[in-house]
């Protein structure tokens, strides 16, 4: 087997890391959800919890409106325990609600435009990505790991046993019903050691991110704040000048300029792409087949051509089509590679 072939093969099989935040949750459900229930980004969301007159009479020093800036101070002073603990089921009992719409949403195309060495890592508490997931499975069961960075509504675990799942569900090792895994975390000190389920799912991303070929950034813009989740993901990612054949890829609504500003410690110089739709992605445009776009672009000098992009309005049997060739072709070159059409 040649050098060049082997050098191919590597770059093709590694990962592509999508990292999402709220916006990727809005852009999801814009009409909203099954029910017509709209979610939002941080900024107002106590408002929309109910909580505003009890957070009004606290003797807090913030002017935020954002959850986390408020929830950080709250954290800080143990006179706020019960406000804590209130702002917590408050939370879950808002985002358990959430139920996501019959027609295939923005969650099912992207999980199944990812692979198996693939990983969708999320912020995010509602529960759409999971019940996403587990429509998509019965298309196909080739579909991208999953990590969750502050814990999810839908999502437990054993307390002594690593095991996790459904919240509904029982350990699989003592047969106790999962623990609800933790949501809130201080901006300025978040140990995310504290907590094992959480724990795990970073060890996780760090893992995949350490190897990624391509890391897709889908309506996250925690940099500006979030302390010690970009110190882990910069300790992950290591030094930009040792990754310059590596990618990254931002689908936001955010100004331009103002976003890449926020990830400068990451992105190789001119190495990556904006766009405010995820169906201008390479996601949707070269589902399944991202990192071979990748290479094939820029190292094989390729003009890549996508044979079946996914678009909007697509149906679950339109996708199964489209997914079922891909995984068959995924299947008849497990043991090298594929090229995609020199256009």
């Amino acid at each position: 087997m040649d050098s060049h072939f082997q050098y191919e093969k590597s770059f093709k099989s590694r990962p592509h890391v999508v990292l999402m935040g709220a916006g990727a949750s809005v852009a999801t459900i814009p009409n909203g959800d099954k029910n017509g229930m709209k979610t939002s980004v941080m900024d107002g969301f106590i408002e929309k919890l109910g909580m505003s007159e009890i957070i009004a009479n606290l003797n807090l020093e913030t002017s935020s409106d954002n959850l986390e800036d408020i929830y950080a101070e709250i954290a800080s002073k143990a006179e706020y325990e019960d406000v804590r603990n209130t702002l917590d089921e408050s939370i879950r009992d808002y985002f358990s609600a959430f139920e996501i719409p019959d027609e295939p949403t923005v969650y099912d195309y992207l999980l199944l435009s990812l692979r198996e060495k693939d990983l969708v890592a999320t912020f995010n508490w509602d529960p759409l990505l999971i019940q996403a997931y587990q429509r998509v499975s019965k298309l196909t069961n080739k579909l991208p790991d999953l990590a969750f960075l502050h814990g999810n509504v839908l999502v437990g675990y054993c307390l002594n046993h690593k095991h996790g799942g459904k919240l509904d569900n029982d350990c699989p090792e003592c047969g106790k019903r999962f623990s609800p895994s933790r949501l809130l975390y201080p901006i300025s000190q978040k140990n995310y050691n504290d907590d094992p389920f959480t724990s795990d799912n970073w060890k996780a991303l760090k893992n995949y991110l350490s190897r990624a070929y391509l890391v897709t950034i889908f309506g996250y813009s925690a940099p500006k704040t979030d302390v010690e989740a970009i110190d882990l993901l910069k300790g992950a990612w290591g030094n930009i000048d040792t990754r310059n054949m590596e990618d990254f890829e931002f689908i936001d609504i955010q100004n331009e300029d103002a976003l890449i500003a926020t990830w400068d410690k990451f992105v190789h110089t001119h190495h990556y792409t904006y766009t405010t739709s995820f169906f201008e992605s390479s996601l949707a445009k070269y589902p399944r087949r991202t990192t071979e776009d990748l290479f094939d672009r820029t190292q094989n000098c390729h003009w890549t051509s996508s044979v079946n992009p996914f678009t909007q309005n697509m149906t679950f049997s339109d996708l199964q089509n489209i997914v079922t060739n891909l995984v068959l072709e995924e299947e008849e070159n497990k043991d090298g590679f594929i090229t995609l059409p020199n256009a």
